[in-house]
């Protein structure tokens, strides 16, 4: 694992953890984005009770199949995130060929009133992605398209959506919320 990456991502972690209300969102699938529209749940619930987003943190830790929540539409279109991962675009019932959760368009989300990854980031959540699972997935997706790994996982990284931390793994990342006072909920399927 490298050393810089763990610094980096424990910097974050602390940096960006702020409040008496903190949740970390375990999202291991797509799970029709239930680990974003719960994350945003936390904000507006926590908010019609009271709590200013300035008091609360909700952490999303996209791994294992979910870490395409995480990328830029390109990557989804080149690689095919959408079929290889099981997520579909809400709007055709076809697999994704963009990220439909960072910046949704209308339909993408089963009520138009839930906020993607950008809007929540705005009001102060966090995201972050497994680089364990991308560099599984991206040495996969280069041996089928034969293609050098490397070459592929640099794509991969350079693709991470603005605001998305890469952390060491996506356990790693939960584990590390936990000791800084995060609850802990499952968002799988």
């Amino acid at each position: 694992i490298d050393t810089r990456l763990v610094a980096d991502a424990d910097d974050w972690l602390k940096k960006g953890l702020k409040g008496e209300h903190r949740i970390a969102y375990d999202g291991p699938e797509p799970h029709d984005a239930f680990p974003i529209i719960w994350t945003w749940a936390y904000y507006m619930t926590n908010n019609s009770t009271g709590v200013q987003d300035s008091n609360m943190t909700g952490l999303c830790v996209l791994r294992h199949n979910a870490i395409p929540f995480a990328m830029k539409d390109e990557l989804w279109a080149k690689y095919k995130l959408g079929e290889i991962f099981g997520s579909n675009d809400n709007t055709t019932q076809k697999p994704a060929l963009r990220n439909p959760y960072y910046s949704p368009k209308e339909g993408d989300f089963p009520l138009p009133v839930i906020d993607g990854i950008q809007k929540m980031q705005e009001r102060g959540a966090m995201f972050c992605v497994c680089d364990l699972a991308l560099t599984f997935y991206s040495g996969v997706m280069a041996q089928s398209m034969n293609m050098k790994p490397e070459d592929v996982k640099a794509e991969w990284d350079a693709g991470i959506l603005p605001g998305i931390q890469a952390v060491p793994s996506g356990v790693w990342a939960l584990g590390r919320a936990q000791e800084m006072g995060c609850g802990y909920i499952y968002a799988g399927g």
